[in-house]
């Protein structure tokens, strides 16, 4: 095996983010990254991209400078080169959808952007692939809400969920 993707955890304010990248592409963005769930993500990582992950935040330091100004409030839209590698398919497809066509501060149906990938049938099938989300906030599947206007789900939880779109000017800001 060889080492060619690195990791690094972010503490933000949304909890530490393990962020990872192969080559000069942001790979994987994970929640509540504390040591075990970093442990898991990195070997899991690894398995999926044949290699051994090592830590490095220099190698990182343009994502983690660009989560910093994103949560100051600084940043509206990500400038990275993304590693599309862990997601394939129909939720390839949405998720490269969601990244370029639904901008900061606003949100999309799940049958919206099932309708904008040509899956007319397939606003579950939205919520599966926002599941699959390997880079959330990055590609941000928070801006996914159900047509009725309700929230929706969230792999980071839905307390997260309803602070990034506080972030983004689209909920009022929670009162914790």
């Amino acid at each position: 095996m060889t080492t060619n993707a690195a990791w690094t955890v972010r503490e933000t304010p949304i909890g530490p983010l393990l962020v990872a990248g192969t080559g000069e592409r942001l790979v994987l963005v994970c929640f509540r990254a504390d040591p075990a769930t970093a442990g898991r993500a990195v070997e899991s990582l690894g398995r999926r991209l044949g290699c051994v992950p090592e830590e490095d935040a220099e190698r990182l330091a343009a994502v983690t400078r660009q989560l910093d100004a994103y949560f100051a409030g600084e940043l509206r839209a990500f400038e990275l080169p993304l590693d599309w590698s862990l997601v394939t398919g129909f939720n390839r497809r949405v998720l490269r959808e969601l990244a370029s066509g639904v901008p900061y501060g606003s949100v999309v149906g799940y049958q919206d952007l099932a309708d904008r990938v040509g899956e007319p049938g397939a606003a579950r099938a939205v919520g599966v692939a926002m599941a699959s989300n390997p880079l959330p906030v990055v590609v941000p599947c928070h801006r996914v809400i159900e047509s009725g206007g309700g929230i929706g789900g969230f792999g980071g939880g839905l307390e997260i969920k309803r602070r990034l779109l506080a972030l983004e000017g689209v909920l009022p800001a929670p009162l914790f």
